[in-house]
């Protein structure tokens, strides 16, 4: 195999990726900085890592950065075994680890454990942002999406109890995952349009029959506890394998263990 020595331009700036020399480097921030994408683009390429995804909403900085030095963050995120993916229409990005039959390749996104709650609710927020997105900005209210997924509730399950883990989850998609954000009153939320590929078709087609299932049972065709862990596996920022009830968390797996 052969190395390539090139001299990338971006936005303007030459910045040289060659290896061998003693020149520091175009980006260098520091004394003994041996980067080579500028200040911005670093910036970008941690907020990304960090996940769950990268916002032009709410980074607009951030966003323009990567857009103008894509090349650069892609390659950096590729010596991670991270793929890029990129929503110019809905103004995000996020990373997952890269899927390959060349060679096995490490973990390196985390995933968030959820609980069977948490995946319902994540499958009636994308139902309801690819019903009305169509419309502009899809906001919904918080006692809607309760009530789609009161049929999950069992007979055994205190009333009370079963609200508690509602609230509970909702909090978790709007401060954990990111994928609903406060639109005015308190019990109003937008949906973010990453949902659209954190939770993909594939993952959708995998567990949706089996939870209508569920549901059609009111509850009880298997054994749930709606506050344990279901088993999560996925990458922020897209679900990676179909079968499994999860979403990703982009942090660096340090622990190799597959918690949030």
């Amino acid at each position: 195999m052969t190395d390539t020595f090139s001299t990338e331009t971006v936005t303007g700036t030459e910045t040289s990726t060659g290896f061998g020399t003693d020149a520091a480097p175009a980006a260098a921030l520091w004394p003994g900085d041996t980067g080579v994408i500028g200040e911005q683009s670093r910036r970008a390429l941690l907020e990304l890592i960090k996940g769950p995804y990268l916002s032009g909403v709410k980074a607009p900085a951030l966003w323009a950065a990567l857009l103008g030095d894509e090349v650069g963050i892609r390659s950096r995120l590729h010596e991670l075994f991270l793929e890029l993916v990129v929503d110019r229409v809905g103004e995000f990005a996020f990373v997952r680890n890269v899927s390959t039959t060349e060679l096995k390749v490490p973990s390196t996104v985390r995933t968030a454990a959820l609980t069977f709650l948490d995946t319902a609710m994540l499958l009636v927020l994308r139902q309801m942002l690819l019903a009305g997105e169509g419309d502009g900005r899809v906001i919904v209210g918080q006692e809607d999406v309760f009530e789609q997924l009161r049929v999950y509730r069992t007979i055994d399950r205190d009333e009370s109890d079963f609200n508690r883990r509602l609230n509970s989850t909702w909090l978790k998609m709007k401060n954990t995952l990111r994928v609903i954000h406060q639109a005015g009153a308190e019990d109003r939320a937008e949906i973010s349009p990453v949902l659209r590929l954190i939770v993909d078709a594939e993952q959708i087609a995998a567990i949706s029959g089996e939870y209508r299932r569920i549901a059609e049972r009111g509850g009880s065709a298997l054994d749930l506890d709606l506050g344990s862990d279901s088993g999560s596996d996925s990458n922020v920022s897209g679900v990676d394998d179909a079968g499994h009830d999860g979403t990703r968390d982009s942090t660096p797996d340090r622990s190799g263990e597959m918690t949030s």
